[in-house]
């Protein structure tokens, strides 16, 4: 009844996977900083100041978001075998002494 598992945790994200979220952003931030300068002028500078900070407010959670449920999907959790992991560490050990010895 008292079953207790070990896991492992396994985070399989790369730089690949959010690569494509980094340029959209990017391009969202161009974007905006384009339609700031299509609104600079001695009496818009006011609307220039709040285009920016409107779409970076509105931009940012949408990011984070995308983010974090991309860091989730790949976050897998695996069984932790003893028994398999003590015989890597013997062979492990094994292969350490080996060259050890051949070392001296």
């Amino acid at each position: 009844m008292n079953n207790e598992n070990k896991y492992r945790m396994i985070c399989t994200l790369s730089f690949g996977d959010i690569y494509a979220q980094i340029i959209i952003w990017l391009i969202v931030i161009f974007i905006s900083l384009a339609s700031t300068l299509a609104l600079w002028s001695s009496t818009r500078q006011i609307y220039a100041f709040a285009t920016v900070g409107i779409v970076l407010v509105l931009s940012l959670p949408f990011l984070l978001f995308a983010f974090v449920t991309t860091l989730f999907n790949h976050i897998e959790f695996v069984p932790f075998d003893q028994e398999e992991e003590e015989k890597k560490s013997k062979a492990r050990a094994k292969f350490q002494s080996r060259k050890a010895a051949e070392a001296v």
